[in-house]
């Protein structure tokens, strides 16, 4: 029974790999580049549009746990992440041409893997189906989906930050540090914009009168993720909030007055040349225009030259709860699965974790097998213990977090209820022993 990847993203690229690995043939679709994305920018699988980092490396966080639990099941992705590394504190950055590249390399290299560069409009009944195709699904294929599942395309506003280059930043002003000292190899991985209150009022006061860029998707209001806020919608929040989000000056300190900033900006390596830096946590919906000229009221980015502006762009995502099973499978059609954002988990790494499960499940599948979902203990089957099990009425996506893993014993918890790590690590622990088992 032939097996079908719609989508060449971070969670499709797995899912066709992971098909390989148990030695069956797929046929990869990515309609790219015949039919472009507002945000994608080449014709490479799995091409990052939002951050070039893939979370924390810390170890005991549920970002490490997941991100664990990938590399133990040999994820192409965590692989291709590894090669592509760049200094980004204590999370997992990617230089992210390197990333594409080795991700495109690879899967043109497997013979089981025939890519057809094609937009799939229908899901016929022959053969088994992966959905992946993202949160910029294309209109016909959401509409087949919306045919298939019953419901109404349901979606949210998505934002992108900007990107400048490296050396248009002013490094007179802007310093090289990473908060707390916290670094990588002992290397400083961000360069800090500094604010004074003066600056950062003014900063406020134009964003807050920049003009809105037209949305893809013509509607009354934008419904934003509350994870992924534009800057100007935090600061119609309140003067204050963008000083204590992506503008907060904690744990840095001004070298030219050896204080902390009022508010600070922090400029994330792109690449491993160095050559670009992204805004973090500067996605915006401000006309291009506006935006060069509010963003260059930062000290240390008055003359900075942009290499992509901030956008909005649409994520579609599914109801996967009223839908999928625990193995990702549509309840009402066994041999389509859904994957990636469009299943309803939010991030990157959890994109690739749900590309990985279904990638398995097709397999076993169209080897006549019952799929096996993975312990709800590990962040794997936490996060689909949550795509199928949460509230249908009041479904959002979702990362991963600690949240979503089943608690500790009260035994347990009362053992270490004064230590926050300890508890951490213990469920950490738990995850992976159940994991193991899982394998056999």
């Amino acid at each position: 029974m032939k097996i079908h990847v719609i989508g060449g993203g971070l969670a499709g690229s797995e899912a066709a790999w992971q098909v390989t690995r148990r030695g069956l043939d797929c046929v990869l679709h990515e309609m790219r580049p015949a039919r472009p994305t507002p945000a994608h920018q080449t014709d490479r699988l799995a091409e990052l549009v939002c951050s070039n980092s893939l979370k924390s490396e810390s170890e005991s966080t549920a970002p490490w746990l997941l991100k664990e639990e990938l590399r133990r099941l040999d994820s192409l992705l965590l692989c291709a992440a590894q090669k592509a590394r760049v200094p980004g504190g204590h999370a997992l950055t990617v230089d992210r041409d390197v990333f594409a590249s080795e991700v495109t390399e690879a899967i043109a290299g497997e013979p089981r893997i025939e890519l057809r560069r094609e937009q799939v409009v229908s899901l016929d009944d022959d053969g088994i189906w992966i959905v992946a195709s993202g949160p910029l699904t294309s209109g016909p294929l959401a509409a087949e989906i919306a045919r298939l599942t019953g419901s109404e395309r349901l979606y949210f506003y998505d934002s992108i930050s900007p990107i400048v280059d490296a050396e248009t930043v002013d490094t007179s002003i802007a310093f090289w540090a990473s908060r707390y000292g916290k670094s990588t190899d002992n290397t400083d991985d961000y360069l800090n914009c500094p604010l004074d209150r003066a600056q950062y009022e003014r900063f406020v006061d134009e964003l807050l009168a920049a003009a809105s860029a037209t949305a893809h998707i013509e509607e009354d209001s934008a419904c934003y993720f509350e994870a992924c806020l534009p800057i100007e919608e935090l600061a119609r929040r309140g003067r204050d909030t963008l000083r204590f989000g992506p503008m907060k000056p904690m744990g840095l300190t001004d070298p030219r007055t050896g204080r902390r900033p009022y508010a600070c900006v922090q400029l994330r390596q792109e690449n491993l040349r160095a050559d670009s830096f992204n805004l973090v946590g500067f996605q915006n919906h401000m006309k291009f225009g506006d935006q060069a000229r509010v963003l260059r009221l930062i000290p240390g980015l008055e003359k900075a030259e942009f290499l992509r502006y901030g956008q909005i762009h649409r994520n579609t995502y599914i109801n996967a709860p009223a839908l999928l099973n625990a193995t990702l499978q549509l309840k009402a059609r066994p041999r389509v699965l859904f994957a990636g954002q469009i299943s309803g988990v939010e991030g990157y790494v959890e994109s690739i974790a749900t590309g990985l499960m279904a990638g398995m499940h097709a397999a076993a599948l169209a080897r006549g097998e019952e799929p096996r979902p993975l312990p709800g203990a590990t962040a794997l089957g936490s996060l689909c213990r949550y795509i199928s099990g949460a509230d249908p009425a009041d479904y959002q996506p979702a990362n991963i977090t600690f949240d979503l893993l089943p608690a500790l014993d009260e035994a347990t918890r009362h053992e270490l209820r004064r230590d926050k790590k300890a508890r951490h690590a213990e469920v950490c622990r738990r995850a992976l022993a159940a994991l193991e088992e899982w394998r056999g």
